[in-house]
């Protein structure tokens, strides 16, 4: 399944749970400096393009472009692999929850440090096997993510191709982007049709895997179990689950 269509995909639920988290975003912004010309790579519906500044999107979707809102900003049908401009034609690109979908993560972070003099790129340590276990719904529910995320680049390759610094990024318990991760402290959560179809990995999975998730999650929340093995997540504000920004 290409990008585009892993998207036209889940693209729909989008709306629903997909938002920007102020938190996130003001890391994501503040990384990007003074740049007043910003690419957005895998832009999606446009969650995190960056206010008071001249923002261009790139997204390979027709379904995800056709959700962006009103006054949105121009948005481009391309991938990152070639992007469709010239060299440092931009202050700033950037890449939000996107980068894991790409075909060749490598050559489209290239492509950004081509066309751009900074580049902020928001993603997840699949290199860091301990997240499989920290996280409670992999550890007990879905060992199956280890297989999608085992021959995907290294955070340091990712690092490593854009001349990158790497900041740890911790997921507030209350966050409002719906992505795979944001629930940790919410598990009813992953109940919900609408979350799980906003988020690649449940597609991605297969439905076998994601109805036997489900219903054993429900019913360990039923019972109270959930609650017996987690019970120390109720006191954390915020969760480490491997989140971080690569920042040149």
């Amino acid at each position: 399944m290409s990008t585009a269509q892993l998207y036209d995909a889940i693209g729909a639920a989008y709306k629903v749970t997909r938002r920007t988290e102020p938190r996130i975003a003001a890391r994501i912004w503040a990384a990007l400096g003074d740049a007043r010309t910003v690419l957005n790579v895998g832009a999606g519906t446009g969650s995190y393009e960056p206010p008071g500044r001249e923002v261009i999107a790139v997204e390979p979707s027709a379904l995800m472009r056709g959700q962006r809102p009103a006054g949105a900003a121009r948005c481009v049908a391309a991938v990152a692999e070639s992007l469709p401009f010239e060299d440092q034609s931009f202050d700033a690109a950037m890449a939000v929850s996107t980068v894991h979908h790409w075909p060749d993560p490598i050559a489209g972070l290239h492509e950004m440090r081509r066309v751009a003099r900074r580049v902020v790129v928001f993603t997840h340590d699949s290199s860091d096997t301990e997240w499989l276990n920290r996280f409670w719904l992999t550890r007990d529910y879905l060992p199956e993510v280890a297989d999608l995320v085992a021959n995907r680049p290294s955070l340091s390759e990712l690092a490593h191709a854009i001349g990158a610094r790497v900041e740890s990024v911790p997921i507030p318990w209350d966050c409002a982007d719906g992505f795979f991760e944001a629930y940790w402290r919410r598990p009813e959560a992953y109940l919900d049709e609408y979350v799980r179809r906003a988020v690649s990995v449940w597609t991605r999975v297969g439905p076998d895997a994601e109805q036997r998730a489900v219903r054993s999650l429900r019913d360990d929340l039923a019972s109270g179990r959930w609650a017996e093995r987690n019970r120390d997540l109720l006191a954390l504000d915020e969760a480490e689950l491997g989140l971080r920004l690569l920042i040149t």
